[in-house]
């Protein structure tokens, strides 16, 4: 890995809502990862817009968070495999006319595929993996980049995976995609080191999600924690606090807390 790596710091959570008065879009909403992201974003005082496929889920987690007693989010029904350049625009338009804002956004949408060689991996597969995992959070940051540097503080919150695994046989689309995730990045955060908007990326500790299950068949997902500290983590890149942070990786993977610093 390229990128520098950061550690949560001990002072993480304060008490105040460190997200009030912001709008954060969370792609993958509906999703293990993507979900708790939503609640943790709208917990900590944000206007959350969720996006994903498929509208009756996106429907059933805005009537679970209502339940919760969180704050209304707002929907917006998006497929990133088929979505083209108009239909990022269209949403980047609807923020501005109807929320006035944007102030983050949180990549969670993943395609994969499953474990598989080279020589068995369908090539419509391979190119899902690569437009759901690179081009689209390409396509849709580069609609809302005039929102995210309008914004006096504003942050790009890119997903990783495990370098030391994803790397090796079988992982295939979804590891090359990873890596070149990545890479963007490090571009991103280049073209960005200074201004409003922060670039980073998260590397999540194993997580009880329906990818993991995919990935580790064999394995007692239910043995692994819920998504919800990585969650919280997101909630950190996402606020002002994470400025020491920009252009690096958050790593999860150490559980414990520790003060922030380059690894």
């Amino acid at each position: 890995m390229s990128l520098p790596l950061h550690r949560l710091p001990a002072s993480w959570p304060p008490a105040a809502r460190p997200l009030a008065g912001r709008v954060v879009l969370v792609t993958g909403a509906y999703g293990g990862l993507g979900g708790a992201v939503a609640r943790a974003a709208a917990r900590a005082g944000a206007t959350v817009v969720a996006t994903g496929k498929r509208k009756r889920q996106l429907e059933q987690l805005y009537d679970a968070m209502l339940g919760e007693g969180l704050p209304e989010p707002v929907i917006h029904p998006l497929d990133m495999e088929s979505a083209t350049p108009r239909d990022y625009e269209a949403l980047a338009e609807g923020l501005q006319r109807d929320l006035g804002r944007l102030d983050g956004i949180v990549h969670a949408a993943a395609s994969f595929a499953g474990l598989m060689p080279v020589a068995m991996h369908k090539p419509d597969a391979w190119l899902r993996a690569l437009h759901v995992n690179v081009s689209a959070p390409f396509a849709l940051t580069q609609a809302c980049l005039p929102l995210l540097t309008a914004a006096p503080d504003s942050a790009a919150v890119f997903v990783l995976d495990n370098p030391e695994l994803v790397q090796r046989a079988h992982w295939g689309a979804y590891g090359v995609s990873k890596a070149a995730l990545e890479r963007f990045v490090a571009i991103l955060h280049d073209e960005h080191d200074t201004g409003p908007l922060r670039v980073h990326a998260l590397l999540p500790a194993p997580m009880r999600t329906t990818l993991r299950r995919a990935a580790y068949f064999g394995e007692d997902t239910t043995r692994q924690p819920l998504p919800d500290a990585s969650a919280d983590a997101a909630v950190y890149l996402l606020s002002d606090q994470a400025a020491a942070a920009r252009g690096g990786v958050l790593d999860l993977r150490v559980l414990a807390p520790e003060s922030l610093s380059q690894a």
